[in-house]
Parts: structure tokens; C-alpha cells; sequence
């Protein structure tokens, strides 16, 4: 007999957090695997950073090993000399030249272990470093970047002709390219600057980014926005041979999710019946327990994707086998390895009388890095009590992947998920596949206009709609949503349906739900 699968055995745990005495030895201990050639911290220089700013020191934890961190403290860098080294700006890496009321946020190291590379561990810290300055209301974030290729390239080329080569994209440079690639800019070009790093030739870039948000005049912090982007992919469904195939495929658009820098990528439903093309079952109650063997390969596949390209993936929704039924769930992957899912609550006549799908009876609100959401697959948002109680708990988007055959089906969707939006002032975004799989039973056309929808006042789009794909055709929709418009417009729209319901008059029960219901006032 099947079981529940226990998702924390997939689950990965990536934390972004700062550093603890606890970690000293371990960050020791790979900076000598970073930085074989270098002299490596000493104990108390870490001690030291963590008693002027603890704020500023950053590591990574994957499974509770520490795969990267990052140093920094606060200057007013006017105060140094332009051809200032690592040890004048770090009081030869002690920092207790930090000035908390200085204007500049100066990174002085970050580090990443070889062996989790390309999991964009650096662009993490880089990340968790801007907000920071974000908080502080920072001027800017200066660093003296290494440039590790370049004795490779001193006979031919000078420091400044070696740097203009790598701007331009023609010579790569593991620090100098990342550098560049998250927003920083040259300033200048500084000799002497790490007298034991041969790599750079003891050359560094000064290097700085801007923060668009500082403000002069005070260092009060006032939220103005809380965007959260979303890439929504309208799925083409079409014969493959292999499950390597459709990973590539989906890899590709977790790809261009993350070079539109979005928070959340988000698939339709059932589209892992793709797979279906190569199994080479016509019996659609037995193909649907033939795909049901693929789900921890599913489950590992997108736990990696969202770890390595930083990003939260709605994964669609899935046939699972769980005690000898067919549920179809949809699954969160947060981008920090932890797991999450929902079942299908309600189940058309079309999943029952094919496939054998049995309902699932519990609702969930999910925690994320952008907030409080809910997934809603296809049929459960065209039930309205679902998506009141999710915003009750705190949803502020509605992530709906659904699979139909026709307009008309997708119209249901559609005018729901839109109603949604209006009734319970939330944000809801719809994910649908395309195309046709000719030799699926049950799975023969598609039909899908993916969209992002908000709202209907003065705050959001004239429409209600920040963007929607074009009708059956394989492509992406990107847009924002701003967390923060929805909680003014909560409070203070033209019409505030959350909190003029009248409760005197009328009200849902919720059966087979253990939170409490906990209305927005």
C-alpha cells in the first residue's frame, strides 16, 4: 500500500541569516578552502566584527553546513584616501573603525565553498547586503573587488585595459563579472590594495551601488512599495521522449523567471501529464498511477530549481498516490529548500470519472518571503468560500494552476479568479497549459490565457489586469504586484468589501479546518 510521501525527506533548508559565535570555526575553516592562498581570519577578528556590527555579517546555511558568508561594516567614505587598502578600511580587519552613523555600507569579504557554486549563494549575500542598506537608509555599498584573472593576462594587458576588457564582456572574471552583473560600477582602480593576493596582483576595483531609496535628510524608514514579482508560464503540452526532456524544459523557464529577478514562478496545472506521452499507458486510471512513480523525482527536481536559481515555484500540480488514491496536489517550493503543498478540494467530473481523483480536505494560508499566499487549483476557485477564508487568514495573493480543454472552461476560470480578486481585495494569478498531447487519453487540447490580476480601483490597472499572455500560445507573463498598494487599498479603497461584509446577516462555517478563521478588520 502507498503512503503519504514525507516531504522533509526532500526538503533542502537554505537560510540567508547573520552570523552567530556558534559559526566562527566553520567560517574559518572555509575561508583556508576559499582562499587557499591567502592568510585566513583569525578568531578574534570574527569576534570583533560580530561585537561592532552584528547586523552586517551574513552567512548562508544549506542543511546546517555554512556554504557562504559575507563582511561588512558601515564608513563615511569621504573620510578615506583614495587609494585607501583593505587593511586602512577594515582597521586591518578588526572594523573597529565602524561608524554606525556613516553614510556608506563597505563590503570587506564574501565567500561561497567551491562545491555549492552556481546555486547563487553570492547573489544572496549580495541581496541581503542591499536590504540592508535599504533599512538603513545607506547612501551606497562600496566594495574592493579582487580580480583573480588577471595574471593570466599582465604581460598583454594593464589593470585598467584588463578591466575595460572584462566590462565589455570579453574576458570573464569570476569577481569582477559577478560584480557587475548585480548592479555594481567602477570607480576606480586601486594598487596595493591585498598585499597576499597574487591572483589580482594586489590590484582591486573600488566598485559601489547605488541605493535609489536613500533619503538625505533622515534615516526614518518609511515603506513606500513591497513589490513582489511574478513570472506566470503558459506551458505548451507536446510529445517527449524522456523525463530528462521535460526537466530541461522546465528548468528553462525557472531560467527566464529568474533573469526577470521574480519572486515567484508559477506552472499549471497537471502539466506533469506530459510525462504521459512516454509511458505508453492508454488506460487512464492505470497511466495516472504510472506518472503517480514520478513524483519524487518531481519533488527533487523542482526543490533544486528553487534553490539554485533563488526563486519560489508555484510547481503546478501533480498526480500523487497516497494510500492507494489519486490526489492531485499542488506544490510550493521556496527558494530556501523548504516544501510545501495543497490538495485539490474540489474535483470535477471529468478528474473522478478518468482518473479515480479523490478530494482533498484542508485549506491552507502559506508563509512566504513575499508574504501570505494560497494555491487554488483550477475548480476550487470557482467556489468562492475557499478564497474568502485564505484571505481571513491573511492570503494576499491567489495562485490558481489550471488545465482546461476549452474557452468555456477557461473562461470559468478566469471570470473567477477576477471575481476572486474584487470580492476579497487580493491579487490572484492564473497559470495554464497549451497545446495538445495526441496521444494521451483525456489529455487531448488545451486551453489557457494566463494572467495576473488585481483589484478593481483607482491603486491597481484601469482593467484589473497586470498582464496576460496571449491565448494559446506557448510564452511567459511578467509583472508586479505591490503588497503594500493592497494594504492601503484594504483600508482606505472606494469600496472596502472585507470590511463591510455584513456579519450581522450572514456568515461561513468552515468544517474540517483547525485554524480559526481571524477576519480582517
Amino acid at each position: 500500500m502507498s503512503k503519504k510521501l514525507d516531504l522533509s525527506n526532500f526538503e533542502k533548508k537554505l537560510e540567508v541569516r547573520n552570523i552567530t559565535t556558534e559559526d566562527i570555526d566553520q567560517l574559518i575553516q572555509m575561508q583556508k578552502v576559499c582562499f587557499p592562498n591567502m592568510e585566513p581570519w583569525k578568531r578574534e577578528h570574527l569576534e570583533s566584527h560580530l561585537d561592532q556590527f552584528p547586523e552586517g555579517q551574513f552567512c548562508v546555511e544549506y542543511d546546517g553546513e555554512i556554504i557562504g558568508s559575507c563582511s561588512s561594516l558601515i564608513v563615511n567614505f569621504d573620510e578615506y584616501d583614495d587609494k585607501h587598502t583593505w587593511d586602512d578600511i577594515t582597521d586591518e580587519g578588526y572594523i573597529t573603525n565602524h561608524n554606525p552613523e556613516g553614510y556608506n555600507l563597505y563590503g570587506i569579504e564574501v565567500m561561497v565553498d567551491s562545491e555549492f557554486r552556481g546555486m547563487k549563494i553570492g547573489k544572496r549575500l549580495y541581496e541581503a547586503r542591499k536590504e540592508l542598506a535599504r533599512e538603513l537608509n545607506l547612501k551606497s555599498i562600496i566594495i574592493g573587488g579582487r580580480i583573480p584573472n588577471y595574471h593570466k593576462y599582465e604581460a598583454e594587458l594593464s589593470p585598467r585595459e584588463y578591466v575595460e576588457e572584462v566590462t565589455s564582456q570579453n574576458i570573464f572574471d569570476p569577481v569582477l563579472t559577478f560584480q557587475i552583473m548585480n548592479g555594481f560600477t567602477i570607480m576606480r582602480i586601486n594598487p596595493g590594495y591585498l598585499p597576499d593576493d597574487r591572483q589580482s596582483l594586489k590590484y582591486a576595483t573600488l566598485m559601489e551601488w547605488n541605493n535609489i531609496d536613500y533619503r538625505a535628510k533622515s534615516k526614518r524608514h518609511f515603506k513606500t512599495a513591497f513589490p513582489v514579482r511574478i513570472t506566470v508560464i503558459q506551458y505548451m503540452m507536446k510529445n517527449i521522449e524522456s523525463f530528462d526532456e521535460f526537466a530541461k524544459q522546465v528548468e528553462y523557464y525557472v531560467d527566464v523567471a529568474y533573469d526577470f529577478g521574480s519572486d515567484f514562478a508559477v506552472f499549471p496545472e497537471i502539466f506533469t501529464t506530459q510525462l504521459m506521452s512516454f509511458l505508453d499507458e492508454k488506460v487512464p486510471s492505470q497511466s495516472v498511477r504510472r506518472l503517480a512513480e514520478y513524483t519524487e523525482d518531481y519533488i527533487e527536481l523542482f526543490t533544486n530549481l528553487a534553490v539554485k536559481y533563488n526563486v519560489n515555484i508555484i510547481g503546478g500540480s501533480h498526480f500523487v498516490e497516497e494510500e492507494d488514491h489519486i490526489y492531485n496536489i499542488a506544490y510550493l517550493f521556496r527558494r530556501d529548500g523548504t516544501i510545501e503543498k495543497q490538495y485539490k478540494i474540489h474535483v470535477t467530473p471529468n478528474e473522478r470519472k478518468w482518473w479515480g481523483i479523490q478530494p482533498g480536505d484542508t485549506v491552507k494560508v502559506f508563509d512566504t518571503d513575499c508574504g501570505k499566499i494560497a494555491i487554488q487549483i483550477c475548480y476550487d476557485i470557482q467556489f468562492p468560500e475557499l478564497a474568502r477564508y485564505a484571505v481571513d487568514q491573511g492570503a494576499n495573493i491567489i495562485f490558481v494552476p489550471f488545465c482546461t480543454d476549452d474557452r468555456q472552461g477557461y473562461l470559468r476560470v478566469r471570470y473567477c479568479a477576477q471575481a476572486r480578486a474584487v470580492e476579497n481585495q487580493v491579487y490572484t494569478v492564473i497559470a495554464g497549459t497549451v497545446g495538445n498531447l495526441t496521444q494521451v487519453e483525456n489529455m487531448d487540447i488545451q486551453y489557457a490565457q494566463s494572467g495576473i490580476f488585481t483589484p478593481s480601483d483607482f491603486e491597481f490597472a484601469r482593467d484589473g489586469i497586470i498582464g496576460e499572455c496571449h491565448p494559446n500560445i506557448e510564452t511567459v507573463v511578467v509583472g508586479d504586484v505591490d503588497l503594500e498598494i493592497l494594504r492601503r487599498q484594504r483600508r482606505s479603497g472606494t469600496v472596502r468589501q472585507l470590511r463591510d461584509r455584513r456579519r450581522d446577516l450572514f456568515e461561513v462555517k468552515y468544517n474540517n479546518i483547525e485554524t480559526e478563521v481571524k477576519p480582517i478588520k
